[in-house]
């Protein structure tokens, strides 16, 4: 089965939730930068959690979540917008340590725990919302967690997880945010609670095979859930040979020619999704001359 999100509304509106299946999108994150599984947990959650905040906004707009937890993997980048496309990548993609002491990924040691957690939204207008918090558990769901009562003010709860298989590919990924609404009955955030303390790792629903209706079922209690949309996800770049060859056009006509003789060739790398663009010495004659006009 693709991957896909939906949206959903639970106690009678009281609660605004979100789950997706994401594990072939991290699948494709984890082949692309040959992440080893600590650090494939770690960008595996923040490209779920990503996805689903992507999935709060409309039309056009996009965020971009930047995870410095002072750790060994580095930064963790997440891009994503309104349709379900999301990419990412982390600077340190060969990062991995034994199982904690609860028998997981230590996903804490890999992201470090004294840093920041940053979204900034394009929201189609001349500033953008941006937000910070500090690095609160390293983990990735408590920081999510952390950010939207911090910086928007939402009573949330997120859950983020990802299990690898021995290969170093992906088993198994997902997520879920949960939204109280103005005025949510205490009784509802009871019963939630009691819940969110029993269920298993959100990694373990989507292993056995949960759908994200069933995982929200599952979170929120069954009978209690109306699903309001459905979206595919999947992990797209935005970067394009067109884009490189403008970035080369930019540079001016001098710099084209210094390259040319001193290298007779450009390679161009994408951070975000590994994808490689060379060109040959004739075609930087060609941007060259485009850079003249």
């Amino acid at each position: 089965m693709s991957d896909y999100l939906v949206k959903a509304l639970a106690y009678e509106g009281q609660v605004r939730a979100y789950a997706v299946n994401s594990t072939e999108t991290v699948g494709e994150a984890q082949r692309r930068h040959d992440t080893w599984p600590t650090a494939s947990a770690a960008l595996g959650r923040s490209i779920s959690a990503g996805v689903m905040m992507g999935a709060m906004l409309k039309g056009e707009n996009k965020l971009t979540i930047k995870v410095e937890g002072g750790g060994p993997i580095g930064a963790i980048l997440v891009d994503s917008n309104a349709k379900g496309e999301v990419r990412g990548y982390v600077s340190n993609p060969h990062v991995h340590f034994d199982l904690n002491e609860h028998g997981k990924l230590d996903v804490r040691r890999a992201v470090g725990t004294s840093g920041t957690l940053s979204v900034v939204k394009d929201i189609g207008m001349r500033d953008h919302f941006s937000g910070q918090v500090p690095i609160v558990s390293g983990e990735l769901g408590e920081d999510f967690t952390y950010y939207f009562v911090t910086s928007e003010q939402v009573p949330s709860s997120v859950g983020v997880g990802v299990l690898v298989n021995p290969d170093n590919s992906i088993l198994a990924a997902g997520g879920f945010i949960l939204q109280l609404m103005p005025g949510t009955e205490d009784e509802t955030i009871t019963k939630i609670e009691e819940r969110l303390s029993k269920i298993p790792p959100i990694s373990k629903l989507i292993e056995k095979g949960l759908t994200p209706e069933e995982v929200l079922e599952e979170v929120l209690g069954e009978g209690e859930v109306k699903v309001l949309e459905t979206m595919p996800v999947s992990f797209k770049c935005q970067c394009s040979r067109d884009r490189f060859a403008n970035a080369i056009i930019s540079l001016g006509e001098t710099e084209i020619q210094e390259i040319i003789d001193e290298d007779q060739q450009a390679e161009a790398k994408c951070h975000f999704c590994n994808e490689t663009y060379v060109f040959s010495d004739k075609e930087l004659e060609e941007l060259k001359e485009e850079a003249k006009k």
